[in-house]
């Protein structure tokens, strides 16, 4: 089966001369389709960096990412900025929900955008927030919901225009441990159901233990690749703290 992503030996350098700092370093992997894939590693290993050049929110400075079949270091600005639009889905730990508008008419922004006919909107939205728990609070605004379920509302828009590839960075960093458990359940239940392609960074163990598969970071290099297999899900979380501390010096440094 062809890649749904391929990344060939990336790099990411800043600086220049003896000033020079290199973020990512000779970084190769290929993720398919309907995978569910996390990245961890310390602070500062360059994981959201990678995210970044992965999203096209930033350019590698050698190396090929490939999506679908698209060779993103072919394209320019503007064609980049459409191919984002209309392939790429994206959760932040911020909810970056517009106060002015109703957990419904942020969900609709992108659809709108992208001048998706009215029936296929409405229909759009009404499974996506079935799916992530928010049907009732369509008519809301964002101050009136709790952080939990901005970010669900915040997934929701992301996800509603049914993106090839969804990226998320740190998405439960802001949330206490009941919203981010119905999130990472929310997530996996779209990974299953509809064979999403998920990539998320994360510190945190218990979200990690959600994915399918960890790549792991350090110094910005990719240092080991774990999978969940057929172990439960508790059995993997037990894995990824083992390799998280031998990785980072000890666990509370890396979640």
């Amino acid at each position: 089966m062809t890649p749904l992503l391929k990344v060939q030996n990336v790099e990411k350098t800043y600086g220049k001369g003896a000033n020079t700092f290199t973020a990512l370093s000779n970084i190769s992997f290929e993720v398919k389709k309907g995978e569910f894939v996390g990245v961890m590693g310390p602070s500062g290993a360059g994981k959201s960096t990678l995210l970044n050049v992965l999203a096209t929110i930033d350019t590698p400075t050698t190396g090929e990412i490939i999506i679908g079949d698209t060779n993103l270091a072919c394209m320019k600005d503007a064609e980049l900025a459409d191919f984002r639009r209309d392939n790429l889905g994206f959760i932040f730990q911020d909810y970056n929900l517009l106060d002015s508008l109703t957990v419904r008419e942020n969900i609709v922004l992108p659809l709108a955008i992208a001048k998706v006919p009215t029936k296929a909107i409405n229909a759009r939205v009404e499974r996506i927030a079935t799916l992530f728990g928010i049907k009732d609070l369509l008519d809301k605004y964002p101050y009136q919901i709790s952080g939990g379920q901005k970010q669900r509302t915040a997934s929701s828009r992301a996800l509603v225009t049914e993106p090839k590839l969804i990226f998320a960075d740190e998405p439960t960093g802001a949330l206490d441990s009941k919203s981010a458990t119905d999130l990472l359940e929310s997530l996996s239940d779209l990974n299953n159901s509809q064979a999403s392609t998920i990539m998320m960074v994360t510190h945190d163990a218990f979200a990690a233990s959600f994915c399918q598969r960890i790549l792991f970071i350090q110094d910005g290099q990719l240092s080991k690749e774990i999978h969940r297999g057929t172990q439960t899900r508790k059995q993997f979380f037990q894995e990824i703290l083992q390799v998280l501390a031998g990785i980072g010096g000890g666990v509370n440094d890396v979640i």
